[in-house]
């Protein structure tokens, strides 16, 4: 049948014609080169999508060499620099036109919203970046604004704790720290005793939220996050004011984290919390919404303490533990290194991962990577601590088989390796959309079509490929190529006719909230991995990412979250959060100016990106705050 098709007859002829046959036997000894060039060299530039299907695709990770656009003069970097200050002046003064003292512009119709207390959340949240940038002239015209907030709410509403602390006492104390203007301490230390009632829990813990009259509101089940991000700011006022109730009030949470029972949890702090015990109330596991900043604060309160605190350095090392063995997965066709959130864990069996990817959970590979830089993970015996002692199977069960695996790696390496591969998904969202801005939340794909994984012993773990289970059979063949999910890949952006038919199969997720909140993690992270690295990758991403919120977000009067990433022209909405001020600019300039201001080994950044000094308590502080 096949010998009247025409190919077949053109291969036949070929038999007939010498000088064809060398030059097709010719062709075939060079794609046999290439694929043997291929497994002995895993370098070499071949792209992720043709890795082949008769071999472990996770078995090491064929990455695409990465050609920095740098060799960038540093008078361009500069100028860069100058941008993102001409960003936040347009920005600003649009916020001053149009919506100072409220707490917030709305860009599109050029109204105010009230949404932070009233105060004016913007221009609290914006003195520290003012500073940074030497804008003087805009400091000078909101302090007095600042002298003169009166912190009071009508009855029946109230302020949420979390926010007022990280956003308002946070960027006091920051701006306090950089300025010393007692007015700026004065009015934090008013603003702390306006929120003291809060504080009415047998734990410790914060209520949701308070009025300065003295009434509080809240559930008797706390959110992790809402309850436990308050340490660095509290320990920051001690210092400043030398009032033991503050670092009190940081200190009854610290000690409060450090006696909760994790058994079923590895040793990782669930979400919701029960404000009377002060014990976990479920197992829901996350890095992302309503978890964020609490871990976040496990490392930052240890650096900000000189490193002294070994309470929070355990709790953050737990944390890490639990995070890289049983919530890092790897998808099937890129390769993208991806942490997602669990539910329903116990002893006998690890947690059902949903593989959902929020935008929130992109601040983690900027903190892996500062813990990786500033602790001695390859040698924690020198701070008397083994990591097999911090966590085993007696403890956590199933979750502490993660201890003794994590023991046999370098794990500052390990850190590091998670971090980038991290960094490059958060970055793969950005760059595989059209407008180059990422998506709030995606779903990621997972290998073969058992979503939910096996079932053993009645009970149906996880399904997905574990991050770890890649790492191994990666080390055991020889640990050649990159690390699986660390390597460079290329974006993948769909045509208008992919997206709309919902065709597209290549980048591995489908994204279940389209918007774009001019937010901050994934530039957080861009930042300290330049930092940290000095790996130029880092900061041209950067700048890519600058230059589209420049051309899809700006309106005459600031600028505008998108309410969705996928369609051009962009779809803007009326809405600026006071972060973009606190975080999103700051941590662009930062990344594009010559010397850090706030370098990483003097200064700690809070959750809202307000940098705090480094605290070293003196003799008398100890004794008198009771600090062993």
């Amino acid at each position: 049948m096949y010998r009247s098709h025409p190919l077949s007859a053109s291969l036949r002829s070929i038999r007939h014609r010498p000088y064809f046959r060398s030059v097709l036997y010719g062709c075939l000894l060079i794609a046999s080169v290439y694929v043997l060039y291929s497994f002995v060299n895993p370098t070499y530039p071949i792209s992720t999508y043709s890795s082949f299907s008769w071999a472990d695709p996770f078995s090491g990770d064929l990455a695409e060499s990465y050609s920095p656009v740098d060799e960038t003069p540093a008078d361009v970097w500069r100028g860069r620099a100058k941008s993102v200050k001409l960003a936040f002046l347009h920005g600003y003064h649009g916020y001053e036109r149009y919506a100072q003292p409220h707490d917030e512009i709305r860009p599109l119709s050029n109204d105010f919203i009230d949404n932070f207390n009233g105060w004016g959340v913007t221009m609290y949240d914006s003195l520290d970046t003012m500073l940074l940038m030497g804008l003087e002239n805009e400091y000078n015209r909101a302090m007095p604004f600042i002298e003169k907030t009166v912190f009071t709410l009508p009855d029946g509403e109230f302020a949420p704790f979390f926010e007022t602390v990280i956003r308002y006492l946070g960027g006091l104390l920051s701006a306090y720290a950089l300025r010393k203007d007692d007015l700026l301490l004065r009015r934090a230390d008013e603003l702390a005793e306006k929120l003291d009632h809060v504080f009415a829990t047998p734990s410790g813990f914060p209520l949701f939220g308070v009025n300065p009259n003295g009434n509080v509101v809240g559930p008797e089940i706390g959110i992790l996050a809402e309850i436990a991000s308050l340490q660095m700011e509290y320990t920051a006022l001690a210092k400043f004011t030398g009032k033991k109730r503050w670092w009190d009030r940081a200190n009854a949470v610290i000690k409060a984290l450090d006696k909760a029972e994790l058994n079923k949890t590895g040793g990782m702090f669930p979400i919701r919390w029960n404000l009377t015990s002060a014990q976990p109330f479920d197992t829901h596991l996350s890095v992302g919404a309503q978890a964020d900043s609490t871990h976040e604060y496990l490392l930052k309160q240890y650096l900000l303490t000189a490193k002294v605190d070994k309470a929070n350095l355990i709790m953050y090392l737990r944390a890490t533990t639990h995070i890289i063995t049983e919530l890092l997965f790897l998808s099937p066709k890129r390769h993208l290194l991806y942490v997602t959130d669990t539910t329903f864990s116990t002893n006998e069996h690890r947690g059902r991962p949903s593989h959902t990817f929020e935008h929130l959970s992109c601040f983690l590979p900027g903190l892996l990577a500062l813990g990786a830089h500033t602790l001695p993970l390859d040698d924690l015996a020198s701070l008397g601590i083994d990591l097999n002692d911090l966590g085993n199977e007696s403890m956590f069960g199933i979750s502490g088989e993660g201890y003794k695996l994590l023991a046999g790696y370098n794990l500052k390496s390990l850190h590091m390796w998670a971090a980038e591969g991290l960094a490059q998904t958060c970055w793969l969202s950005y760059a595989d959309m059209p407008t180059g801005l990422g998506p709030d939340e995606m779903l990621m794909h997972t290998a073969g079509d058992d979503r939910w994984g096996e079932t053993v012993d009645g009970f149906k773990d996880g399904g997905g490929y574990l991050w770890m289970d890649a790492i191994e059979k990666w080390k055991a063949s020889g640990a050649r190529g990159a690390p699986p999910g660390v390597g460079d890949k290329t974006p993948v952006i769909y045509t208008e006719t992919e997206r709309l038919r919902g065709s597209g199969r290549a980048r591995d997720y489908s994204i279940r909230k389209s918007g774009y909140l001019l937010r901050p993690e994934t530039l957080e992270s861009l930042y300290i991995l330049w930092r940290t690295t000095g790996n130029n990758k880092w900061r041209d991403r950067g700048w890519e990412i600058f230059e589209s919120i420049e051309r899809h977000t700006k309106t005459p009067s600031g600028y505008a979250s998108l309410r969705t990433v996928e369609v051009l022209p962009a779809v803007k909405d009326d809405d600026m959060p006071s972060y973009f001020f606190a975080e999103t600019l700051k941590y662009l300039y930062l990344m594009f100016i010559d010397t850090d201001p706030i370098p990483l080994d003097k200064w700690v950044l809070n959750t809202e990106a307000h940098p705090l000094p480094v605290i070293e308590w003196s003799q008398a502080e100890k004794d008198t705050f009771h600090i062993p």
